[in-house]
């Protein structure tokens, strides 16, 4: 598990290797994603907007970037905690991810918080370097 806290937001993240939904002869690599954000703070936040950095293992970049996480844009009292599962496919048996959220106070505030870098390792890569 991976874990990054900003600002009394804690984001951790448990990538998941799929291997009924990957075919690595054909070079398609699957995995899952459980997220977990909980609110730590003082002040109620709302999830705004998503950023993501994927990279492969050649280093071949991909951006993602959107309202929201899986249609929805949760709000989170003090003590609140919002979970999901997404996934992302690859075209290579290993690499990673990191981003983060545009979250916003109820006062109109925005500031980022950090989704932690992760690791996505099949066992279809011999040397795993992450």
């Amino acid at each position: 598990m991976y874990e990054a806290v900003t600002r009394s937001i804690r984001v951790t993240v448990e990538p998941n290797y799929l291997e009924n939904q990957s075919c690595p002869v054909d070079r398609h690599f699957v995995w899952a994603y459980h997220v977990r954000v909980e609110n730590l703070g003082p002040e109620t936040v709302c999830l705004r907007a998503r950023h993501w950095r994927i990279t492969d293992a050649t280093g071949t970049q991909h951006e993602v970037r959107g309202d929201g996480v899986v249609g929805e844009q949760p709000a989170l009292k003090p003590g609140e905690t919002f979970e999901y599962t997404s996934g992302t496919p690859l075209s290579t048996a290993t690499g990673f991810m990191v981003g983060s959220y545009r979250m916003e106070t109820e006062d109109g505030e925005n500031f980022e918080v950090a989704i932690p870098a992760f690791s996505l390792d099949s066992p279809h890569h011999p040397n795993r370097i992450h």
